[in-house]
């Protein structure tokens, strides 16, 4: 079975500026990899390069054993991005937001299937907003706003889940239960990539970490090996020197 997501050399430079320099990247079916890194180490550019929306300089990209340029199956992938990027200024209702996500699953302009309605309600009522299904998305809060996204990427039933920094602006209590929800799915046999800048309650979860440094990757493993707080200034303690190289001078929520 080829892997959901295989990277190899991922290369990218957005106006001249490398921003990623020969990155490997993978994840098997049912694992949990959290991204991890300060902000600026390349961890968003990196999930969005490896599904097609920033352009590779260099490098290759697999998708459930396809090449990325000749990928087609959207329907097998979930992504979550960031709350500030999907919801500025967006009129949608809950309903309709988590509707898109059924888009790659619906034949060219064909009306929503009573399948379709099922897995939307399905999955507005995972994340706990069952009574918001009419609400604009403007009237929520910025944890419930995180919620209708990440309602989006389950209802596309997805093998593969893509969230960026999903518990940023979220309380304590809610990374509780996205970790909860996240469990349930992996335990389902799905497969996670999470980018993150600390773990919290994810922690538990994460088969394998990869901390980002300055576009390259610095860490590659247990997440207990990773010491510190915050993830974007752990070190590890296995002995083995950290990867400096090229760095130059520079369930149901609550």
């Amino acid at each position: 079975m080829s892997p959901p997501l295989s990277a190899r050399g991922v290369t990218v430079a957005l106006d001249g500026r490398p921003v990623l320099r020969q990155v490997d990247l993978d994840v098997s079916a049912g694992e949990f990899v959290a991204l991890l890194g300060a902000n600026g180490s390349g961890k968003s550019t990196l999930v969005r390069a490896a599904i097609g929306l920033v352009p590779l300089t260099a490098g290759s990209v697999d998708l459930f054993g396809t090449p990325l340029e000749k990928f087609h199956d959207w329907k097998r992938l979930g992504y979550v991005p960031q709350r500030s990027r999907a919801v500025s200024g967006v009129p949608a209702t809950v309903n309709e937001v988590v509707m898109s996500g059924r888009l790659a699953r619906r034949r060219f302009f064909g009306r929503p299937t009573p399948h379709d309605r099922d897995a939307v309600s399905a999955a507005i009522a995972r994340v706990g907003l069952g009574d918001r299904t009419r609400s604009s998305l403007n009237e929520l809060s910025g944890g419930q706003q995180q919620r209708v996204l990440i309602a989006r990427a389950l209802a596309a039933e997805a093998d593969l889940l893509v969230m960026d920094e999903p518990t940023a602006g979220v309380d304590h209590d809610n990374q509780e239960s996205l970790a909860e929800l996240l469990g349930g799915l992996v335990h389902e046999g799905s497969s996670v990539l999470l980018v993150a800048h600390e773990l919290g309650p994810l922690k538990p979860l994460i088969d394998r970490a990869v901390v980002l440094r300055a576009g390259i990757v610095d860490y590659e493993g247990p997440v207990d090996d990773l010491t510190g707080e915050d993830p974007a200034h752990v070190h590890t303690h296995t002995g083995a020197p950290a990867r400096h190289e090229g760095l130059g001078a520079e369930g149901v929520w609550r």
